[in-house]
């Protein structure tokens, strides 16, 4: 090679300055490997760095090692290597020499077809495309990095591999998708890092966490982590091959939700949070023994503020490093399909938190949500809502979704604030809101939206659920898509929760004034496939416990509780009761306590506690409370108009399996002798009385059940003469129900 050629390789080319100023967009231009003649020139920014060498391997002797010059003090060396030949970058930093394969001489990483599949938003598999994945290329080990952030001038992979330094991994623009790739050799799991992102205008952001990060450091701390692939040994199949069925319409879904972290502490540690393991040994085997047949988790998406309980979730693809590894989360979830109960996740699509870690003007620009304020700010929450209406938002919120659903095996998705997204005005005056296209308040973008998640869930998760919490008379949350509606399995029965509640608060003295508050509910019971919730929202911000919200004495508050409780579990819809509800809790849920577990000690308290077991045993094993819970041939009424003294009675049928009687007496006086019509002649066992001394109650009852006379009632007959106990709910059924 002559000295002229010689010197020619080191000549720098256009952007160089750039790159060393920390501020050129493409690093590619400059870095890795060029063709140079039968030589390829190589070269490699390694600032702070006192040598660099390339090592050439060869076929059959000792790889050579040939020192590379330094041609700018801020760390550019060049070098070169024959045409073609391979080789690895030998770094001498301060503490020692680092060997490793050079991250600008690998070619392009993502398809044509990932990058066009994400920017209509229809990439259904993201959290196995973006972000951080460890994979093995030419084989050479090491991560890949992808990250959407079209509107920035500059992105670069920041790390502990890198000392933080934005300078040493700036990555490549896949300008088709606004998608910025690299991939760095000899990193993997448990590796810590950020991005480093310049604006338009060359401005330098706050370090951003990854949106797609599958893990993330512990808060307070920000960081995201990277993540063995190889995630956990599942073992569930037993389970996942008969979830439909056990999620069906016709299946007894009673949902326990929990705030994980304040479940229980760990002993002697009131400020501490179980862990995955901790609550596989305990929670798991409670949730069972009370009869549940799903564990409901607020969110354990990645959040920054715990006060927030998990609704203000930034880290949409990473379980909180609170509670553990993502690993150990899924062994919870295969631990609670092993014994028999399914998973269901609060998650949430609707707003994001302003935290400048994330996802906020996310590239200097506001990427994820809206540039309007009148559109990106919500007001009750002082977040951020997504830009619904732009695909790769739509698309990075859907692969958020099956993400759950496929990679933990996750069975539901509890969709926070629907109806929040599904309006515009949603908590603004006049002047703060935009129309939509067609000068009305709906969210079209939104539904749609929502939409497109009940269809990809249904067909990439068939068996899965996903279940809205929306508060207004939206027409057909749970109708399918295809007939016109939003496409949800379930809709939780706002209505119903707020008019039962009041009635019950209500002294029983004044019930017989709001006998609607309880018939209201069941005019509209089966427009919906409804979900019954008394979920924690009712037991916060000076709400009180439920206990607390029954009038009366102690005895009469618990007998209340019981009372509630066998009425809901009667009631057409499936059930949902938040975490200490059936321990009769005399305080406010706070979240930064744990349930009164000591408040057991009280008899009334274990007596509620009973009771929850058994209605949801009943509920399991009655047909009739729940085979046909969303439509009406499952529900008559008997006695709907008896005021005056409190008194209702219904029905639960299925075809098939006996009828259940269901009588309530929401006054704490018993009433003997009251007559009560029934379809079938014969003995009626008496299957709960909330009033048993069991529960601690007084003990006012049948003697075990009644016989009819043919003495006609409520248009059958036949009919039974019962005694109904004070403040109380009896379940009877013809020869037992076979139970």
């Amino acid at each position: 090679m002559n000295a002229a050629r010689t010197d020619s390789a080191y000549l720098l080319p256009p952007g160089t300055e750039d790159l060393l100023r920390g501020v050129c967009a493409d690093p590619f231009s400059v870095l890795g490997r060029h063709a140079h003649g039968r030589n390829d020139i190589v070269r490699a920014f390694c600032p702070d760095a006192r040598a660099v060498k390339l090592v050439v391997p060869r076929p059959r002797s000792a790889p050579v090692e040939r020192a590379m010059r330094r041609v700018d003090d801020r760390g550019l060396y060049v070098g070169t290597v024959p045409a073609g030949a391979s080789y690895r970058l030998k770094i001498g930093w301060a503490d020692g020499w680092e060997e490793t394969e050079d991250p600008y001489s690998f070619g392009l990483l993502l398809g044509d077809l990932d990058l066009h599949l994400f920017t209509e938003g229809r990439h259904r598999d993201l959290d196995r495309v973006m972000g951080a994945q460890v994979m093995d290329i030419g084989g050479v080990t090491g991560v890949r990095f992808a990250l959407w952030a079209p509107n920035a001038f500059r992105v670069s992979v920041i790390g502990d591999f890198n000392v933080w330094d934005g300078r040493r991994h700036p990555m490549r623009l896949r300008h088709a998708a606004g998608i910025w790739e690299l991939f760095i050799p000899r990193i993997g799991p448990g590796e810590r890092y950020k991005y480093e992102i310049l604006d338009q205008d060359r401005r330098l952001l706050p370090p951003k966490a990854d949106p797609m990060a599958l893990a993330t450091e512990r808060p307070p701390a920000t960081a995201s982590v990277v993540v063995d692939p190889q995630l956990f040994p599942w073992d569930d199949e037993a389970w996942m091959n008969g979830r439909a069925a056990r999620q069906a319409d016709s299946a007894p879904l009673s949902i326990y939700e929990v705030h994980a972290a304040s479940w229980r502490r760990p002993e002697g540690d009131p400020a501490g949070i179980m862990r995955w393991d901790e609550l596989e040994r305990t929670l798991i085997p409670y949730v069972v023994d009370m009869g549940f047949s799903h564990i409901e988790l607020m969110p354990i998406m990645e959040h920054p503020f715990g006060g927030s309980w998990g609704y203000q979730t930034l880290g949409l693809y990473a379980p909180s490093a609170r509670y553990g590894s993502p690993a150990q989360f899924a062994s919870f979830v295969n631990a609670c399909h092993r014994a028999g109960l399914g998973v269901i996740l609060d998650w949430v699509p609707a707003h994001f938190p302003a935290d400048t870690h994330g996802l906020a003007r996310f590239d200097g620009s506001c990427l994820y949500e809206h540039e309007d304020r009148r559109e990106g700010f919500h007001p009750d929450w002082h977040t951020l809502i997504y830009n619904f209406g732009r695909h790769e938002v739509s698309g990075f919120l859907i692969g958020s979704a099956l993400m759950w659903l496929q990679r933990y095996h996750v069975d539901g998705l509890r969709v926070d604030a629907v109806a929040s997204m599904l309006y515009r005005d949603y908590s603004r005056e006049e002047g703060e809101w935009i129309s939509n296209i067609h000068g009305g308040r709906e969210n079209l973008e939104a539904i749609q939206f929502l939409r497109d998640l009940n269809t990809s869930v249904a067909q990439y998760c068939p068996s899965a659920m996903v279940i809205a919490e929306e508060s207004t008379a939206w027409p057909g949350v749970s109708r399918p898509v295809a007939d016109g509606g939003l496409g949800f399995a379930y809709k939780w029965n706002m209505g119903w929760m707020h008019d039962t509640l009041q009635y019950m608060s209500r002294d029983p003295l004044w019930r017989r004034y709001h006998h609607s508050e309880i018939m209201f509910g069941l005019y509209y019971a089966f427009s919906e496939r409804f979900i019954l919730p008394l979920s924690h929202d009712e037991v916060v911000h000076g709400k009180g416990s439920l206990l607390s919200r029954m009038p009366g004495d102690d005895w009469r508050k618990h007998a209340g509780m019981r009372a509630y409780f066998a009425f809901m579990w009667a009631h057409p819809g499936k059930k949902l009761l938040f975490m200490g509800g059936e321990l009769a809790q005399v305080h406010e849920w706070h979240a930064d306590g744990e349930l009164d577990w000591r408040g057991l000690g009280n008899p009334m308290a274990r007596g509620v506690q009973a009771l929850v077991r058994d209605v949801n045993r009943l509920y399991r094993v009655l047909p009739a409370l729940h085979r046909e819970d969303s439509v009406p041939q499952g529900f008559a009424w008997v006695i709907g108009d008896d005021s005056d003294n409190a008194v209702f009675a219904w029905l639960r049928l299925a075809h098939g399996a006996p009828p259940v009687l269901v009588v309530c007496n929401m006054t704490p006086v018993p009433r003997p002798f009251y007559r009560v019509g029934v379809p079938v002649p014969g003995y009626w066992r008496e299957m709960l009385n909330t009033d048993a001394q069991d529960y601690e109650g007084s003990g006012v009852g049948n003697e075990g059940g009644v016989h009819t006379t043919p003495d006609a009632a409520h248009g059958y007959a036949q009919s039974c003469v019962l005694t109904l106990p004070p403040l109380a709910v009896l379940y009877l059924s013809p020869d037992g129900g076979h139970a």
